[in-house]
């Protein structure tokens, strides 16, 4: 379970539901990156698992929104908390990474 809320599309997925409920190809364009599949995947896994709730609305074509749940809301707190986390670290996590490659690289000279 751990590993499929940390995954990186969950966690954007939720984000971006945090909010307002959306559709599918707004979703797509907020998240970036990822695949028409791989969105479906993601929002039927959430919905699965009662974080997202798909709503259809009678219209032609049908119009199909997607909203985080009581259950979703709750998660999206403490994701939103990591993400700030992450955006704040970066830039340090970017350059300890930069020095322990080429820490690595000196060591196999």
């Amino acid at each position: 379970m751990l590993g499929h809320m940390g995954d990186k599309w969950t966690i954007m997925t939720i984000t971006m539901l945090v909010d307002q409920r959306r559709r599918f190809n707004e979703l797509r364009r907020l998240i970036g990156g990822i695949s028409q599949q791989m969105l479906t995947r993601t929002l039927r896994a959430l919905e699965a698992d009662g974080i997202v709730s798909r709503t259809v609305h009678p219209t032609v074509p049908p119009q199909v929104e997607y909203g985080l749940t009581p259950l979703g809301q709750s998660l999206a707190i403490p994701l939103l908390g990591l993400t700030a986390w992450v955006l704040d670290n970066m830039q340090t996590i970017e350059q300890q990474r930069a020095a322990y490659q080429d820490k690595t690289l000196a060591l196999q000279d």
